[in-house]
C-alpha cells in the first residue's frame, strides 16, 4: 500500500505546473488536499503494476492541485519510481509536464 501511495503522489508531482496556473483563488483546505489524495491513490492503484491509467485516473491527474502533493513528495520518494514513465503516462492523460520540473524546487511556482 505505501507503495502505491508513494508511486501516485509522484505522478501528481511531476504532473506540471499548468494545472497551477488554472486553480482557483481559493487554495484547497489540508482535509481538502487529504482527501484529493486519497481519491488519487485509489483511482490509480493499477498504474503501480504496470497497468495503463484508466479514464477515472486521467482525470484525477488532470484535476487534482499540485499543491496538495508537493508538500508530502521527497527525493527519497521520488527514487522509488520510474519518473519517466510516470511522465509518459501524465502526458498520455493529457497534462502538460514541463521539463526539468520538480517539486518542491526553487523553480515551483
Amino acid at each position: 500500500m505505501r507503495n502505491m501511495k508513494v508511486a501516485f503522489l509522484v505522478v501528481l508531482v511531476i504532473l506540471g505546473v499548468d494545472g497551477v496556473a488554472k486553480a482557483s483563488a481559493a487554495a484547497p483546505s489540508p482535509a481538502q488536499c487529504k482527501q484529493e489524495r486519497n481519491l488519487g491513490i485509489n483511482a490509480c492503484k493499477p498504474i503501480v503494476y504496470g497497468k495503463p491509467a484508466s479514464p477515472e485516473c486521467c482525470e484525477r491527474i488532470r484535476v487534482s492541485h499540485i499543491e496538495c502533493v508537493c508538500p508530502v513528495v521527497n527525493a527519497k520518494l521520488a527514487a522509488l519510481v520510474d519518473v519517466n514513465r510516470f511522465v509518459r503516462i501524465i502526458e498520455g492523460c493529457g497534462r502538460r509536464v514541463p521539463r526539468h520540473y520538480k517539486c518542491g524546487s526553487i523553480t515551483t511556482p
